[in-house]
Formats: C-alpha cells, structure tokens, sequence
C-alpha cells in the first residue's frame, strides 16, 4: 500500500524517531499488529491517563498536537510534553488549532488538537465541523472541569453561568461522530481507546473531554504500555459485492463510450490506486471532481482534467456529459459542486459508487460493498473501451498562454498563476484558500506526487491559513505554496507567527484585491470591501527578528519572477511571503459563471404553498 504523505490510500508512516508502534501496512487499517513483545510495565508514577493518551497519539502517528493551554487542559499539556516523539505546537487560537489539525489530518491520516473548557471548545467548533464535512479523523482534546465538581449545582468559570457543564458536549454532538466524557479512572482507558478507534474507523473527529485533576492521576489499567491497535477493514458482503459487480459490468459493457469520475471520498475509502487501476484496465478517460482534485494522478495519458460543470476544465464537461455511462466513485454533489444544481446529468446514465454502497442507474443498489474491493473487482471484468478518450483527443486544443505583459504592466492574477505552476514539482504541495484561488488552482497541472488540498465541502474562508501549518508541518519533506484572499488572510492572519516558531519553509502568496471577490461575484454590497492592511509589513512585525521569514510585494510580473526566484533560491529555508497586488475586478472566468449560477440557486422564489 502506498503510504507516502498525501496519500489518498493510507495514513503516512509516522515521521519520528521517537515513534512508537508501527506504519499502516493492512489495507485499511490505520494501526496494524505488531509481532508479540513483552509489554513494559511502567512503575506506578507512570501510569497515568495523560501518558496513555500520549503514547496512543504517537501510535497512530499523530506527532504534533495543535494546542492553545487553558486552566483546565494545562496538566494534561505537561503530559502531552513530557511523551517521546510528541511535540506540542502552541496556536495564537483554538480556530487555527483546529485548522491545523485538519491540515494535519490530510498529511498524516489523522490529526489532534487541545484546547480548554468551553470558551476553547466552542472556539475550534467551526474547525471540528469543517473536519467532519470532509472525513477527516481528528481527535479534539478538552480539558474538562475537575471531577468533584460534575453534579454539585457549582457555577464554574469558562461556562454561560449554569451549573449544567454539558453545553460544550452538547456542541459537539452534531459535529463528531464520538464524544467521550473522562471524569473517572476506571473507565478512563476504555473510553480514551474507544474514541481514538471511532474517529479512525469512520474517518471522523471526536471529541475527547477529560478532566483537569485526572491527567497526572496513576491507575492500574494504565501500568502497561498500550497495545498497538488493530482495526480490521471493514470487509464486502461476497454476495452482494458479486451482484454489484455483476450488475455494473453489463451496464458499462453495453455503454458506447463510458467515462470515470473520481469523487472527494475516494479518500476516505482509500480507493485511490483501485481508482487508477480501473482506469488502466477499462481504457476509459477519467476526470475528477474538483474536490478530488489531488487524489489520483494528472500525469496518466487518460486524464482530461475537472467536471465542474459549467466551469470544467476545457473539453472536460463536453466528454463527461456526452457520455452514455458515467461511473462516479466517491462523488459529493451539491449547490457548489454541481454549480448551483446545472448539471446536464442523467441519473439513469450513472454509477455512484460511494465507500460503502452503489447504485447502477436508477436501480438496483448494493449495501455493504465496499469501493475499494469493488473496484478491484470490477477493473478485471470491465471491456476496454477508449471511445470517450479518442474523442476527447480528437476535440482537444491546447489552453493558450495569458498575454504578455507590457513592462512594468500591473500585473494579471491569471499570469500570477501562469509562474506557479512552473514552481510545482513532485516535493511540492498545493493549498487552496475558499475563493478565487478555488478556481485559478483548479486549472493547475500537478505533477506526480504533487500535493493539494482544499475545504470544498464546508468552504469557511480562513481556513487556510490553519491548514497549511498543519499539512506543512505533517507532510514537513514538502514545499507547501498557498494561494489566499486577503479577506481570508484577516480572519486568521495570526498564525503566521505559528509557522515561524515551527521553522517552516512554505510560501505563502497573498492576492490583495480588496476584499471578498468569490462574494462578489455571487451577490454584490459594500460589505464585500474590506479595510486593506499592508500585509507585509503585518507579516514582518509578528516576525520580529524571530526565525527565517522573508516578504515581497509585487505588482508586475518583473517583481513577480525576482520575487519567485528568491523564494525558491536564496530564501528556500525561509518563510516567503509574497503579497500580490491584483485588481479588484480581476477574477477567472469560471468565477464569474460559478458565481452567476449559485446566485441563481440562492434566489430562487419560494415554492408556492
């Protein structure tokens, strides 16, 4: 299984020498079986919880936890700190805390974050449930009150003034797929192990309370090292998984031309390489959804680039649409995705393989089949047909090149991009901020091995500037560049001084046209500028001498190529900066389609009752 960081069929090998337990090595398994040892028995002041949740964290290759300290989580932070191959990286707040974790999460499989009671917890929601809505394993950790305290009709700090200390896990119910709340030793093991293994198995966070007088406590079920997990993969009923593939096989056979999309939960089914394997076997052109973007490779000769509708990569929707079947693996279609609903789809064209179901037109479906095995099972069955690919290549013309710029010509966002991506390569990595950049980063070319990420699904602006300090700091072999909104930038500007702390080396270009373009474009109004900031001169104050940070401001592609050629040259150790000012109406032409379309799905009349 490939385990390389990034890697849409498996969570990477941990990254420390101080690791303990073992990489992933059984398909689906986040931890598997190590050969039988002799577990350590700890003496007594060792075997805490804080320590057993510490020594669980670095098992499933969790090697940094995003933290912001607070009176009820700071004895468990010395626990935190105290384990072997576990760094503690401290955020400027909860919300990039728990971005971070989220970024994390895309690099290594699985993320965690820690924060304290309620004013913490509430303050990463948003982050936890960005998490959720794109399957992403993260361990939220709240330092809860002191034990004694729970039933007692005290009113506590850090609450809404009520005695009733449930309000933070009553917030969290809707947002991770476990909640667990720690507030004795006795079941304090189990509960702990439950939660990791839930957030692991259905790839979702949970949220961890525990209370602040329990960290340092010993107890005998924690007098042994943990034993390392074994998560079996969840297996296909054989039944079912031959009808499915049955069925499937003579609906592709009889189609003309068939194509393949791949969807955003081929992730979460680890059905990647399935996914490519198919393609090879099948002969068919693929495209990706444009939340899939970064899953599977754009460098096989079948690739014809994003079904995204009215704004597809050139050619891309025509060959999609035109087809007689469609097989979508992992798909996620909403207002966004299907650009506020003008799909020109056919439901009963269409295969939707999801990671644990499938549906062959408009009927039959199959439970408990699992994508992963089904795609291996249905590449050595399927007929090859490249009839989708040949027409695609008889209709393909080469993009042209942005026009040249004129000297000194304020420069065009879409030859910002046109030097990006001659800066990507297979050591680096993309992340895209909710905006404009959705759109420009879409139409990049990522070489194989080449990272991106973005938050499709839940779009919450800011985002990215927590995310990259997490995947960076997980996937830390990698050049990570982001591309971000200045209105993004300010709801999360602050964890820049994070990534210098961390010595990280990503570039970061900031696109400074004046406030929320992507809003814009669906409903113009005043509250869409914003107050400009000279964000160098931001980035270069929380610098502050501290650490290796270097910034530009450009304005014409003569100051974009020098300041490029810095970043990847003499300040390739550093964090470059680079702040790119663009005009406000300067946007790509998909935006101004996608826009146009979600207005129209936003205003849609009511019904008539």
């Amino acid at each position: 299984m490939d385990t390389h960081i990034g890697s849409v069929d498996g969570p990477a090998a941990a990254a420390s020498n101080h690791t303990v337990g073992c990489p992933a090595s059984t398909p689906g398994c986040p931890m598997a079986s190590t050969p039988a040892q002799p577990a350590e028995t700890l003496s007594a002041g060792e075997a805490s919880l804080g320590r057993h949740l510490a020594r669980r964290l670095v098992q499933i290759g969790v090697n940094d936890v995003f933290a912001v300290p607070g009176d009820f989580n700071l004895t468990l932070l010395d626990h935190l700190i105290a384990e072997p191959g576990l760094r503690l990286v401290g955020c400027c707040n909860e919300l990039n805390a728990g971005y971070a974790a989220d970024g994390y999460a895309r690099a290594r499989g699985v993320g965690a974050c820690a924060v304290t009671f309620t004013v913490g917890g509430l303050s990463v929601l948003n982050a936890i449930a960005g998490a959720y809505s794109e399957n992403l394993p993260v361990i939220c950790i709240a330092g809860g009150p002191n034990s004694n305290d729970y039933g007692t009709n005290r009113i506590l700090h850090h609450t809404i003034g009520l005695p009733d200390f449930s309000q933070e896990l009553r917030c969290f119910q809707t947002v991770t797929c476990h909640q667990a709340v720690v507030t004795n030793l006795d079941d304090a093991h189990e509960q702990i192990d439950t939660a990791i293994a839930t957030a692991l198995k259905e790839s979702k966070p949970v949220y961890l309370s525990i209370s602040c007088n329990l960290p340092g406590l010993p107890h005998p079920t924690f007098s042994r090292d943990p034993v390392p997990f074994f998560l079996a993969p969840r297996m296909s009923n054989k039944m079912g998984l031959e009808a499915a593939v049955e069925a499937t096989v003579e609906f592709l056979n009889k189609a003309v031309k068939p194509v393949l999309v791949g969807g955003p939960k081929l992730r979460v089914a680890k059905a990647g390489k399935a996914f490519v394997d198919l393609v090879d076997a099948s002969g068919y052109a693929y495209a990706v959804m444009p939340s899939a973007k970064g899953l599977v490779p754009e460098t096989h000769p079948h690739f014809i680039g994003t079904y995204w509708g009215a704004v597809s990569t050139a050619f891309c929707a025509e060959i999609v649409e035109s087809a007689d079947a469609y097989l979508f693996a992992g798909p996620i279609f909403n207002d966004y995705s299907s650009v506020g609903y003008s799909f020109l789809l056919k439901k009963d064209k269409a295969i939707i393989v999801q990671p644990e179901r499938v549906i062959v037109g408009n009927g039959p479906a199959f439970g408990c089949v699992m994508m992963k095995e089904y795609l291996s099972e249905l590449a050595k069955r399927v007929k090859k047909n490249t009839t989708a690919y040949e027409n695609y290549k008889r209709i393909f013309v080469p993009e042209g090149q942005p026009l040249e710029s004129e000297p000194n010509e304020p420069l065009r966002v879409n030859v910002l991009f046109k030097h990006i991506q001659k800066m990507l390569t297979g050591d680096s990595a993309m992340i895209a901020e909710t905006g404009d950049s959705w759109f420009n980063c879409q139409k990049l070319k990522l070489p194989e091995g080449c990272g991106y990420e973005f938050q499709m699904q839940y779009g919450s602006i800011g985002w990215s500037v927590g995310a990259l300090l997490g995947y960076a700091q997980g996937a830390n072999q990698k050049r990570v560049i982001a591309c971000i909104g200045d209105g993004s930038f300010q709801v999360t500007a602050q964890d820049v001084s994070t990534m210098l702390r961390c010595e990280q080396n990503s570039i970061i270009f900031l696109i400074n046209n004046g406030g929320y373009t992507i809003e814009v474009e669906i409903h113009d109004g005043p509250y869409n500028v914003i107050k400009n900031w000279n964000y160098t001169g931001f980035v270069d104050a929380i610098h502050n001498g501290e650490g290796k940070c270097w910034t530009s401001k450009v304005k014409c592609e003569e100051e974009l190529t020098a300041a490029i050629e810095t970043a990847l040259g003499e300040k390739k150790d550093c964090l470059c900066f680079i702040e790119v000012i663009a005009h406000k109406d300067d946007t790509s032409k998909e935006l101004l389609e996608w826009g146009s379309r979600v207005s129209a799905a936003n205003s849609r009349p009511p019904n008539p009752q």
